[in-house]
């Protein structure tokens, strides 16, 4: 339990910023565009320290490695809650992704190491809550933290979490050994390849769609490290006698096919909780709040649904158990796929928790077909590729996204452009409505008629948006369908109650 609350805690952080960004900036005393680096500096480096942890863990041991993550994390956390401008908070953020990253994979190695095969179906359900529930909850908790207590809370709330799991881990984690003779033998070209491709292309991911993608420089720039040394890595790992992330890990074709399906729930459940905010804010204007209650049925369905999930897994084969979540989520997001001016809150209640029901039978039976027939000695690299496809996944769902609302925003308001002129009968009706709506405020006629302007051309950009947004999520459930295919591939499970694994 010490260390799900260690990775419920790091997943957390990655959305808990995002429905208070524009209070964050304000008192930083940046632009909101600048403050986006408040995000992605989190993202690079967390995605950077996940696929070093099986190596830290194996050298220093996992309890210990545990145990200085948590510690370091609330330190930096406290850091960030001090900040006095943006460059102090993205050292922070920084910090807390390099010391948040490694609680996540630590996670899944404890529960596939420690737990005995006919509990660990339940300790994959508890990992899933972390990775499926603390980022719909995430925008709920900050929200209200920021409209009741001030944004410094948004950090501060990581000191009690953090003092229970230090204490749970520090009583109750058996210590296993460490191995400081592995550091003279590191595979340090490979963690190096690795840092910068990744950290590149999760730059590349996050930045783009702000900075005109390869019309800018630096992005081109970063572009082009991110292909060489993601390049260099795989070579070096998939040769090197010891690699420091083993990539060998792929030839279990059950392991490699739910990778691949992480990797679209991943863009899909990021995906969403980038859209359904950011949508909220800027067709419904809805404060932060409003935003995480909204999100708020993703996430509360799933801690009634995912006890049962081991036990459903017991009576029906795990690969129909995650079909039928795959359908569950991009159902929903189907619904979603069609919204119109008045879609708000109560529009979007009944597909959340058709997505809430969904994701749980998706992530556990993943986690328990991707472990199963691995062996143990290769369970830190297997969890550490495990959670950087979910992440990975995420960054180019968000980036892809982000690009499709902005390019399809374009094509629709050409296209109702088309039809929107002041030559058509019901848009002339139209404008000398809002024109004397105006002129019975006392505005003069000239200033009316430009006002009525202003508010027809606002009317067509916010439809060309609501249309943009609707096939962004048509990706996301099409994306979801695709995936359904993958377990058409997947081996039957040995078992499907426990996890067996070779020695």
């Amino acid at each position: 339990m010490g260390a799900m609350l260690g990775a419920f805690m790091a997943v957390l952080d990655i959305q808990i910023t995002n429905s208070s960004l524009n209070d964050i900036a304000g008192a930083l005393g940046c632009s909101l565009d600048e403050g986006s680096w408040i995000s992605t500096s989190y993202l690079v480096a967390e995605i950077v320290v996940i696929g070093t942890t099986g190596f830290l863990a194996r050298v220093f041991s996992i309890k210990r490695y545990l145990l200085f993550s948590v510690v370091t994390f609330v330190i930096f956390s406290m850091f960030c809650a001090f900040a006095q401008n943006l460059n102090m908070m993205i050292i922070g953020r920084a910090l807390q992704g390099l010391t948040g990253g490694a609680l996540i994979p630590l996670a899944m190695t404890v529960n596939i190491l420690i737990l005995p095969p006919n509990v660990r179906p339940m300790g994959n359900a508890i990992f899933a809550m972390t990775a499926t529930f603390a980022p719909a909850i995430g925008p709920t908790i900050g929200g209200w933290l920021t409209d009741n207590y001030g944004w410094q809370w948004i950090f501060f709330i990581n000191i009690f979490p953090g003092m229970l799991m230090f204490f749970l881990l520090f009583n109750y984690l058996e210590c296993d050994e460490r191995h400081p003779e592995l550091l003279a033998e590191g595979d340090y070209i490979g963690i190096f390849c690795m840092a910068l491709g990744l950290g590149s292309l999760e730059y590349v991911l996050e930045e783009g769609e702000r900075k005109d993608w390869f019309g800018n420089p630096l992005i081109r720039n970063f572009a082009i490290v991110a292909a060489i040394f993601i390049t260099l890595f795989l070579i070096r790992e998939f040769t090197a006698k010891k690699p420091f992330v083993n990539l060998r890990v792929f030839r279990y074709r059950r392991f490699t096919l739910s990778t691949l399906i992480l990797a679209a729930l991943g863009l899909a459940l990021y995906g969403t909780v980038y859209l359904i905010p950011v949508y909220l804010a800027q067709i419904q204007g809805y404060s932060p709040f409003q935003i995480g209650l909204t999100l708020m049925w993703v996430g509360l369905p799933q801690l009634i649904i995912l006890p049962f999930v081991p036990k459903l897994m017991r009576i029906i084969d795990p690969r129909v158990v995650a079909g039928i979540g795959l359908a569950l989520f991009g159902g929903s997001c189907f619904i979603d796929g069609f919204l119109s001016p008045d879609f708000a809150m109560d529009q979007f209640r009944f597909s959340n928790i058709i997505r809430a029901l969904g994701q749980p039978l998706i992530f556990v039976p993943l986690l328990s077909m991707s472990t199963e027939g691995i062996p143990r000695s290769e369970a830190g690299s297997a969890s550490a590729v495990f959670n950087m496809s979910r992440n990975i996944g995420g960054s180019i769902g968000i980036a892809m996204l982000s690009t499709i609302v902005t390019q399809r925003e374009h094509l629709h308001s050409v296209h109702l452009g088309e039809f929107v002129t002041t030559y058509t009968p019901a848009v002339q009706a139209r404008l000398d409505l809002l024109r004397l709506l105006f002129e019975s405020k006392g505005i003069d006629a000239g200033t009316a008629n430009g006002y009525a302007l202003a508010a027809l051309n606002h009317s067509v950009q916010s439809n060309a948006y609501i249309m943009a947004y609707s096939d962004a999520f048509l990706v996301i459930g099409a994306a979801l369908v695709l995936a359904i295919g993958g377990l058409f591939f997947m081996p039957k499970s040995l078992s499907s109650g426990a996890i067996p694994m070779e020695h």
